[in-house]
């Protein structure tokens, strides 16, 4: 199944049914007059939080949910029937935004949650509702009151205690295939994870769920690459694991790269408490060891770890020390945190890039990219190892990713006396 993360849907309630306008004529009924009943009320559109769901993408091919309008009125009395509700189910952490993408209407948490989001309309009168002594055959009738209809944006962000960043290649998914049941694809050659993870780690006898999303590039915030559609994903957690390849040639630009991206971004991800770890030490020797965490120490003000995906080196320590934060944090906020809302940034689908004069627009009611033409995919587009072979995402604002070379700018940070660094204005 593949992974949609966002959709915009439009959703209208039933309107009321008519009132009907009969009267009562039968011989030798000695009692006649206006008999006829009230329309039924339309039915509601209602959103609830499936358990067992992971993705929007059975709102990829249909955008439009209306609820049943409600049945006319009848003879003798006989009120309609109320029009059937329409129920859209989504995975648990969904978020209904406004059109404007920045207005939380309803923010789903727990599963089984259920929210009527538009109520239907009232049904009308019949004329037995408007008899009275001094008007004994009325032929009033009321049309039914109209449901409410508004377009709306679906936006999924998992629940998950802990968030793996990191650039790409970082080994994100090395670590969460190592510490949970996941099943990431991992290879032997460089490529870029193109949909979030969940995994249930478990530590000694307890357990807590970590998320990880595909690496960030610099300027993801300005939608380059798929970093800044997947931030989301992170933005309930409670703590963030911030994973730096070992092997790379300058670590502290790796460091300052992901926290810009991160401050930039907004979403308080930069407030976060954040575990440093420096990744494959198994491919470094002792002495650049040393020297990559003292300068990483230097540069983020906070205690850094040294881990191994692949060979299980410092991971235990690592997983330790957020189940530490993340319990203390449940003492202190026992709920699910309830992420901002975040304005995404449209991207052309996969394959596609966009002019840099900047004509095209996205075109929200058609789905897709107008006022200009759509350039061409190149294969010299893309380094080698900025998409697997064969992969693809599906859904809206989609695009592929962009294997320029991390750069970065000083970032400062806060001491804290645990190893982890609260970053932050």
């Amino acid at each position: 199944m593949k992974f949609l993360d966002q959709a915009k849907v439009f959703l209208k309630s039933g309107d009321g049914g008519p009132g009907a306008v009969a009267f009562r004529r039968e011989k030798y009924i000695e009692f006649g007059g206006p008999d006829g009943g009230d329309g039924g009320r339309g039915g509601d559109v209602v959103i609830e939080a499936a358990d067992g769901l992971n993705t929007l993408i059975d709102y990829r091919y249909k955008q439009h949910f209306k609820a049943q309008r409600g049945h006319h009125g009848m003879g003798s009395n006989r009120n309609g029937a109320r029009g059937e509700d329409v129920v859209l189910r989504v995975p648990v952490g969904t978020q209904i935004l406004d059109e404007d993408q920045e207005t939380v209407l309803c923010d789903l948490t727990e599963a089984g949650q259920r929210r009527v989001f538009l109520r239907g309309g009232d049904g009308g009168h019949g004329n037995a509702h408007f008899k009275t002594p001094t008007n004994r055959a009325p032929r009033k009738f009321h049309p039914g009151w109209p449901g409410q209809e508004q377009w709306v944006w679906l936006r999924l962000k998992l629940i998950a205690d802990a968030g793996l960043l990191g650039l790409p290649n970082a080994g994100k998914s090395t670590f969460l295939a190592a510490t949970t049941a996941a099943k990431p694809k991992i290879a032997d050659y460089p490529f870029t994870t193109l949909a979030p993870n969940l995994g249930v780690v478990r530590a000694g006898d307890e357990e807590f769920v970590i998320a990880d999303i595909p690496g960030l590039i610099e300027g993801a915030h300005e939608g380059h690459g798929l970093g800044d559609r997947f931030l989301g994903h992170v933005e309930r957690s409670r703590i963030l694991l911030h994973l730096i390849d070992g092997t790379a040639d300058d670590v502290v630009a790796s460091y300052r790269t992901i926290r810009n991206e991160l401050e930039a971004y907004g979403g308080n991800l930069a407030d976060k408490l954040e575990v440093i770890g420096l990744n494959k030490a198994d491919a470094l020797l002792d002495e650049e060891i040393e020297e990559k965490k003292a300068a990483l120490e230097e540069a983020s003000g906070a205690e850094v770890m040294v881990l191994s995906g692949a060979t299980g080196q410092g991971v235990k320590q690592v997983l330790f020390r957020l189940l530490t934060v993340i319990k203390e944090s449940k003492e202190e906020e026992p709920e699910v945190i309830h992420a901002p809302a975040t304005r995404s940034i449209p991207r052309p689908p996969v394959g596609q890039k966009l002019p840099d004069d900047g004509e095209m627009q996205w075109d929200d009611e058609a789905g897709e990219w107008v006022g200009g033409e759509e350039a061409g995919f190149e294969e010299d587009d893309l380094e080698e190892g900025d998409l697997e072979e064969g992969a693809e995402l599906e859904g809206e604002g989609d695009e592929a990713l962009d294997g320029e070379e991390p750069e970065g700018e000083e970032d400062g940070s806060d001491d804290d006396t645990d190893g982890t660094s609260r970053h932050g204005a």
